[in-house]
């Protein structure tokens, strides 16, 4: 994990009932709110994949948001990678 200070790179893999209770927008407003830029998508298998750019600590906040318990549907795990920002992305969409 990136040191404190940093700009970081989170993907986040979002397993549970998270497809189809607004799972996605409730990721991109906490986002936002955050002042983080990327996207929240579904993916084939049911989970949401998410990746942030930003602070560090705004990073991390969101991940711990994501498994939190006051989440859209029903988080049962939260698989996390963190890299380096690209710094292409710009606002947060939802995928």
């Amino acid at each position: 994990m990136p040191e404190s200070g940093e700009s970081a790179r989170l993907t986040a893999w979002v397993r549970g009932r998270v497809q189809g209770v607004g799972f996605r927008w409730w990721t991109r407003a906490r986002a936002l709110e955050l002042g983080l830029a990327g996207w929240a998508r579904n993916t084939e298998d049911g989970r949401v994949e998410v990746v942030a750019e930003g602070p560090r600590e705004a990073c991390v906040k969101l991940l711990d948001l994501l498994r939190g318990c006051d989440t859209p549907g029903r988080v049962d795990g939260v698989v996390e990678r963190w890299s380096e920002p690209r710094g292409s992305l710009t606002g947060f969409a939802e995928r």
